[in-house]
């Protein structure tokens, strides 16, 4: 059956977590397509007031998007600019960084090991041996240390990964996007896309693509990828006449920044595997519907998957599928102001003042 099982993998990794300023939950599920490439990361103490997820969905393998969970979270928080508070600095760097990490010996191994194509003790393969050599540290900017080996020259992987990243920050939110993957925030039951689906029929990723010396046919980059941003991917970033931002396919994300108001209720991250299935105002409806029956997170992200799911073999619900859902707690304070408002509301027979929001600028 090609790319697809005999019957979907319904087996799920669900998961579940919080602090007093959120709580998560998380499943992924293989589905129909004979291999997983999905990948995430949670976080939601980075720091003292920082909270980090993220979904990556790969393509062409799962190496990219495994690599993106183990490493762009790190990469965002040693950043000198987050240290300065500079968050969307920090998140655009470690986006096109990446990139920088998976070339040479060093990447090569990395991303072999993350592909399960290594022996991960014994460094053989296919009955080739070699022990990494780490390169001088003083001509390093960061600790991610070069090593010498048979794939020195390595280019970078020609898979790729989308990333979708959403930071919050006491009541900052970030969302940092390149691919279609989608974050959602649910504000008073309206859904909000906090990200852009990168696809190459976009006048902005036309423009560029164009540029660089691609073209698109059947709505695919050059014929064959339907994205038009990516972590990996190096065969189209080859031109070396043009920056990392201009290339063909670029890693370099569009991000969003909101202030989040108590109206604000949940986040969701997801890959195209549920968006093919609902729109996002449908999938916020559907949480929302949920929350008043289930408070365990990731069993909503389960039940999200089932009614995705295909009946069968071929076209939508077939993919791997992805789910991160956060819900934002309310401060105490906000709450003690509601509860006045609504003391005084009720005394005066008028309705209750919503608080201020904040507009949503995508």
């Amino acid at each position: 059956m090609g790319i697809y099982l005999s019957s979907p993998k319904t087996d799920k990794f669900s998961e579940d977590g919080g602090n007093d300023r959120l709580s998560y939950g998380l499943s992924s599920m293989q589905g129909w397509r004979a291999t997983m490439e999905d990948a995430h990361a949670a976080y939601p103490d980075l720091d003292d007031s920082t909270s980090f997820f993220g979904v990556y969905d790969g393509h062409g393998g799962k190496a990219v998007a495994k690599f993106c969970a183990k490493y762009l979270h790190q990469q965002v928080l040693k950043h000198e600019a987050y240290a300065a508070g500079d968050l969307s600095t920090s998140a655009r760097t470690a986006f096109l960084r990446l990139d920088e990490m998976m070339r040479g010996q060093r990447g090569w191994r990395e991303l072999a090991i993350l592909g399960d194509k290594i022996d991960k003790f014994s460094g053989m393969i296919e009955g080739f041996i070699w022990s990494p050599r780490s390169t001088d540290t003083n001509e390093q900017t960061d600790d991610w240390h070069s090593e010498e080996g048979p794939h020195s020259d390595f280019p970078g992987p020609t898979c790729g990964s989308t990333a979708c990243v959403a930071i919050i920050r006491d009541k900052q939110l970030i969302v940092v996007n390149a691919g279609d993957s989608r974050c959602v925030l649910s504000r008073k039951g309206l859904a909000h896309d906090l990200s852009k689906d990168h696809k190459p029929d976009l006048e902005i990723e036309r423009e560029r693509i164009l540029q660089a010396g691609g073209f698109i046919q059947v709505g695919r980059v050059n014929g064959s990828l339907n994205l038009a941003r990516a972590i990996g991917d190096v065969e189209f970033k080859q031109n070396k006449s043009l920056p990392a931002e201009r290339q063909i396919v670029t890693a370099n994300p569009d991000i969003t920044t909101i202030e989040l108001c108590e109206d604000d209720e949940f986040l969701v991250l997801a890959c195209d595997g549920i968006w093919d299935c609902m729109s996002s105002q449908q999938l916020v409806n559907y949480v929302r519907e949920q929350l008043h029956m289930e408070s365990k997170l990731s069993a909503i992200c389960e039940k999200v998957f089932e009614r995705c799911l295909a009946p069968s073999a071929g076209g939508e619900g077939c993919d791997n599928m992805t789910m991160i859902l956060v819900q934002l707690k309310k401060s105490s304070t906000s709450n003690s102001s509601v509860e006045v408002q609504s003391a005084v509301s009720n005394q005066l027979s008028e309705p209750v003042i919503c608080l201020e929001e904040s507009e949503v600028k995508v």
